[in-house]
């Protein structure tokens, strides 16, 4: 199991745009891709599904510790911790 701690950058947050850009990344490993988010990590979200992370509610500044684990959770950690912090693809 891998763990990066990352804010979210883009201005929108984690809508619809970037949380269909990460699912649709994160989809493409075998590996389980969660986030834990809120006060005290509390939260946890299911990075591979739609429903799920726009349920979490997060906006632009919000802490999230990314988890990976699973056959390719260093490949999948690999490409999904810059994409987020480059802000999944809207303009910073």
């Amino acid at each position: 199991m891998l763990s990066h701690k990352l804010t979210i950058v883009n201005p929108t947050g984690l809508h619809l745009k970037a949380a269909g850009m990460l699912c649709q990344e994160a989809m493409r490993f075998k590996c389980s891709v969660t986030f834990r988010y809120g006060p005290g990590e509390r939260g946890e979200a299911n990075a591979k599904s739609i429903l799920s992370v726009l349920g979490a509610c997060i906006r632009k500044g919000d802490r999230i510790n990314l988890i990976c684990s699973g056959e390719d959770e260093a490949e999948a950690m690999h490409k999904l911790v810059p994409m987020i912090m480059d802000g999944l693809g809207e303009r910073l």
